[in-house]
């Protein structure tokens, strides 16, 4: 009782009201801050993302990837050309957890088994029961611009 007295007369019961008012308010600042500084890093890592090629991309997010950049087909023989693949390591990782790879095999070889493989199941999806003959691989790698 004199305590709850003494704190108001001396006005320090006003006192311990408006620190823990200060303390709130600075907590709650401090978490709209960090807020704002985790949004600004997500948007500067979007826009870091955006300026990247798509495998670039998917390797720095972390993603398997692979594309066809180009077809070429020769113009002598419209029944012969090629795919010109690409692809990051996360690709041909998960190609070896699928089966398609062997200890020593070049990522060249376990890439060209999956599309091989991957052009077979076309061919017998269309229900066309011929053999098929896949070609053979040719490997240039492409040298990485800086």
């Amino acid at each position: 009782m004199f305590k709850n007295l003494f704190r108001k007369i001396t006005g320090l019961d006003k006192l311990k009201a408006e620190t823990e008012a200060a303390v709130q308010l600075a907590a709650e600042s401090t978490k709209i801050a960090k807020e704002a500084v985790e949004a600004a890093e997500r948007a500067k890592e979007a826009e870091e993302l955006a300026k990247l090629n798509p495998k670039d991309r998917a390797t720095r997010k972390k993603e398997p990837w692979v594309a066809v950049l180009n077809t070429h087909v020769n113009k002598d023989n419209i029944r012969n050309g090629f795919f010109e693949l690409d692809w990051n390591e996360l690709f041909v990782l998960k190609l070896k957890q699928e089966g398609y790879g062997f200890d020593g095999d070049l990522d060249e070889e376990i890439v060209d088994r999956w599309f091989r493989e991957l052009c077979a199941n076309v061919v017998t999806d269309e229900g066309m029961n011929v053999p098929v003959s896949t070609g053979t691989i040719d490997i240039n790698e492409v040298k990485k611009k800086n």
